[in-house]
Formats: structure tokens, sequence, C-alpha cells
């Protein structure tokens, strides 16, 4: 995570726009839904196409939908219905900061994705027995 001593606002803007990609894969984190961390035990998990989400915060809140794309270089998600009409008649995606959605269901194509979420609820369990 790009962190640094300092809490100048300028600072912490800079690190995080020259962050690594896979730093800026893990900024791009968004809180799970109450089934989901009871399940998972797990707060948050990184943010990937194909993954529903419900916007919480903004014009579109309450709206729920599938990631379409992922911006990393702006830390932006653009959900599948999710758009914005022009002045020319033509639609348009909006895109929406990750922290501003919740995750709902989550895509467990990758056998990484699932192994790590696996690993974590195993954890949990041992450490709950002790």
């Amino acid at each position: 995570m790009p962190t640094s001593q300092s809490i100048r606002p300028n600072k912490q803007r800079r690190l995080r726009y020259a962050a690594h990609n896979w730093k800026k894969h893990r900024l791009l984190a968004a809180p799970l839904s109450a089934e989901l961390r009871a399940t998972y035990s797990r707060r948050s998990v990184p943010v990937r196409t194909g993954d529903t989400v419900r916007i919480s915060r903004g014009d579109y809140s309450g709206v729920e939908g599938k990631v379409s794309e992922i911006d990393t270089g702006r830390q932006r998600l653009f959900v599948e219905g999710v758009t914005r009409e022009k002045v020319a008649g033509t639609s348009e995606k909006v895109s929406v900061h990750c922290t501003k959605v919740m995750i709902t269901k989550l895509n467990l194509d990758d056998k990484w994705r699932a192994g790590s979420l696996k690993e974590s609820k195993a954890t949990a369990k041992k450490s709950e027995a002790e």
C-alpha cells in the first residue's frame, strides 16, 4: 500500500498515482455484504470484473449490477446499467469510485481467488478454535 510518514494530501495522491499495478489492485478493494462477510470471514476484497456490486452512495445509490470494466489508473469501476444520456442522444458509461460500492456476489472463476478466500475462511475458523 502506498504509505508514507507524511499526512500531506499531495504526497498521498502522488503515492497512489505512482504506485505499482499490484498495489493499485489492492487499493481497489470494496467491503463485502453481510452474507459474504459471514461466509468468508473477511471485511473487504479487491473488486474484479464480473463481481456483482450495489452502489451505496451518489446519484445511482441502490443500483445493483455486474462490474463490466475497471480503470486502475483512475481507481474507478464501470457497472452495467449505470449510464448517462448525453445531449446528442447517445449514452455513456458512468464511472463509480470503488469505495462507494459493496460487493454482493463474487466472481469465483479464478481458482487462485477462490483458494485465497477459502484459505482466509480456514484461518478464521482456526483462530476461533484457539
